[in-house]
């Protein structure tokens, strides 16, 4: 074996905001998957990540719910580690970036950065939300596109014809929060002066940190010249106070990597805490500074890379700790070839994934796609199917379950003699390049190595055909020499895979009746028993797949529009009393004041009406089976209460942005719900 290693490892930081999904799971899988080989191989190797807890958005949302932004960072933060634990994420310490290790780190990083003149100050120009008194990044305003004229755009791009602009083009802007119009207003901001380590950035770009085409990407962007970068936002934020100002705060990219540190340090001193020969600040010291000897790895997605290989080693020069050893990029996950997408179903939560399959035939399937490079990653379904079933269940378990019972036959102990040398050699002889593709990051070559070595057990399991060997006189030590041979390949095989497979690991170091070691080459185990064989995996049925996409449809695409309060109520009727909701379920419903801007007759169909409807210079098409109650020229001007949070769903008559309510038996008495005189379309009914 080689020294033992010192390795810190972290994973981009989730959102607070939201739940887990597949999408997310390829950067964690990957993750760990690499942590468990270093620590499998003997190193001293520590993960630490943590949820990204600041910004705007999650203070919206957290409003939008009625609770304060530590109750819902404190709730997404509890989802979070319970979906990344099931499925079998192994983290050493998993933080918050609102910890106050963060909030102290962070401010030693900004008054360093000051002291050597790394930041600036001028007063900017933004667009401002009169009425939630709040300065609007651009995701936060809408308006016409004024290129294509397509309305409902956000302030920086138009998705209708890919037009880029400042959310001052915008025709008739709009707060995408409140439904105000904007007006321009000034402020003071702080920026890091991010120009001024081109070069040093373009040696450490080059310096091996990255990818090749990471690399050269970034060389794209240094060679056009950097900006400086705002580091800054006005209250109200949800975030960390800049020191010596009243109203700024950091914005979440500036303490989010630091989030990195923070986690690391808490997890130091709790360990302190427990054992007082235990130096934090002398450990910190060892892992983040300048001098390290230690290293650093950043797994993140290929969208956050400047961030990563751009502001934080910049930053942390600056600040005097070291530089990350290297940023592993990975790329996106595709379903089936295409974008995730919530209509079809492959827009998958970690939960409803969990619900229906086992997390470690997605971390296989995942680790037989990955390589070491940028490359996107397909979930193609029937492939996922065929692939586990194939390979875990018809090559790797069925080399114990072919073998084992003869063992338990002849007493239950292996033998001592190896019944083929040159086969178990080739497994023995596969550790090193096994080894060296873990290291890599180029798992799916690895998975392609132990399968070709699990296709050799198996022909040679076949060949001998102990089951035959069996019913003749006088074969007992030839069948129990070739049983004990296929045991001791299916350890090589658990043992290359228990980085991938950790579950599936422990259940086979039960039937093994021991645990399985990587820091030296596998050895030929004899004379020792072994347990009774229990199964160890099941084959992935093609109807789960189908119910969890299923799944995935109900979670995330809205109920049908035609069955709104108004046709609903006829199922009401029937059964008065509805299935109860949690409070939380019901806060996230977002009903606004609507203005029926323009209400007609749909053609073909017979119970829906089209509206048109105002919430404030926004407008949203929604289909609502009320015709039997209304004629459209008497609901245009009217007032009414929609349900605006509703995903867009696609229907025959067209697209259904929302739900209007209503009440009523149903035919002549549907009657919608209309707010009081002096509410305005936009506004939300609390």
């Amino acid at each position: 074996m080689t020294e033992r290693r010192k390795i810190l490892v972290t994973s981009a930081l989730p959102y607070a905001n939201g739940s887990i999904h597949l999408g997310h799971l390829v950067e964690y899988i990957q993750t760990d998957i690499w942590v468990r080989f270093q620590k499998l191989r003997g190193h001293d190797c520590t993960y630490v990540c943590a949820d990204d807890a600041h910004g705007t958005a999650i203070m919206l949302k957290a409003e939008q719910l009625g609770i304060s932004p530590e109750e819902q960072i404190a709730r997404v933060k509890a989802e979070h580690e319970r979906d990344f634990g099931d499925f079998l994420i192994n983290f050493d310490n998993y933080h918050s970036t609102h910890g106050e290790e963060n909030r102290v780190l962070s401010e030693l990083i900004y008054s360093r950065l000051q002291a050597n003149g790394h930041i600036a100050s001028r007063m900017i120009t933004q667009a401002f939300d009169p009425e939630k008194q709040l300065f609007l990044a651009d995701r936060y305003i809408k308006g016409t596109c004024p290129k294509c004229k397509t309305e409902d755009q956000y302030g920086d791009n138009c998705e209708a014809c890919g037009a880029t602009y400042s959310p001052t083009e915008l025709i008739n802007p709009v707060s995408a929060i409140s439904g105000a119009t904007p007006i321009e207003k000034e402020s003071e901001h702080f920026f890091f002066k991010l120009p001024e380590f081109t070069a040093f950035l373009q040696d450490w770009t080059r310096a091996g940190h990255l990818q090749d085409e990471v690399a050269n990407k970034l060389a794209e962007w240094l060679d056009s010249g950097l900006q400086e970068w705002d580091i800054s936002r006005d209250a109200p934020y949800f975030g960390f106070k800049i020191p010596g100002t009243e109203d700024k705060y950091f914005y979440v990219w500036l303490d989010a990597p630091i989030g990195y540190m923070a986690s690391f340090k808490n997890l130091l001193d709790r360990r302190a805490a427990a054992d007082a020969s235990v130096d934090a600040d002398a450990l910190f010291a060892e892992y983040w500074g300048k001098d390290s000897s230690a290293e650093l790895y950043h797994f993140i997605g290929k969208d956050i890379v400047n961030f990563h290989a751009l502001f934080w080693p910049a930053m942390l020069s600056s600040a005097d700790f070291r530089t990350p050893t290297k940023v592993c990029v990975h790329g996106f996950l595709t379903v089936n070839g295409k974008k995730m997408s919530k209509s079809r179903g492959t827009f998958i939560n970690a939960r409803t994934y969990l619900e229906h399959l086992n997390p470690e035939y997605l971390r296989y399937y995942f680790a037989a796609k990955l390589s070491g490079g940028v490359d996107d990653l397909d979930l193609n379904l029937e492939d996922f199917i065929q692939r586990v079933n194939s390979d875990l269940v018809g090559k790797v378990v069925n080399i114990a379950s072919r073998t084992a019972k003869f063992i338990q036959k002849s007493g239950g102990t292996l033998s001592n003699s190896v019944a083929d040398q040159a086969l178990w050699q080739k497994f023995r002889d596969a550790d090193s390049q096994i080894a060296a593709n873990y290291e890599a990051r180029d798992f799916g070559k690895a998975m392609r190595e132990i399968m070709a070595l699990a296709d050799l057990a198996n022909e040679y399991i076949a060949a001998q055909a102990p089951w035959s060997l069996a019913k003749q006189e006088g074969t007992e030590q030839q069948v129990l020499d070739v049983c004990s041979l296929g045991i001791n390949m299916f350890r090589a095989l658990v043992t290359y895979l228990k980085p991938v497979l950790p579950a599936l690991a422990a259940d086979a170091e039960q039937f093994l009746g021991e645990s399985l070691d990587w820091r030296q080459p596998v050895t030929f185990r004899g004379g020792d028993a072994i347990n009774k064989f229990k199964p160890l995996l099941t084959r992935i049925e093609a109807d789960k797949v189908d119910a969890m996409l299923e799944a995935s449809k109900e979670a995330l695409a809205a109920p049908a529009p035609q069955a709104s309060a108004a046709t609903a109520s006829d199922e009401l009727a029937k059964d008065p009393i509805a299935a109860e909701i949690s409070f939380d379920d019901f806060a996230k419903v977002d009903l606004r004041v609507a203005l029926i801007a323009k209400a007609e007759h749909v053609e073909g169909a017979d119970k829906l009406l089209r509206l048109t409807l105002d919430l404030g210079g926004e407008t949203r098409n929604v289909f609502s089976g009320i015709k039997s109650a209304y004629q459209p020229q008497d609901l245009e001007g009217k007032l009414t209460v929609m349900v605006a949070n509703l995903a867009p769903r696609k229907m025959k008559f067209g697209l259904s942005e929302g739900m209007v309510l209503a009440a009523g038996p149903g035919k002549k008495e549907i009657y919608l719900l209309e707010p009081h005189s002096g509410a305005k379309p936009g506004q939300r009914i609390m």
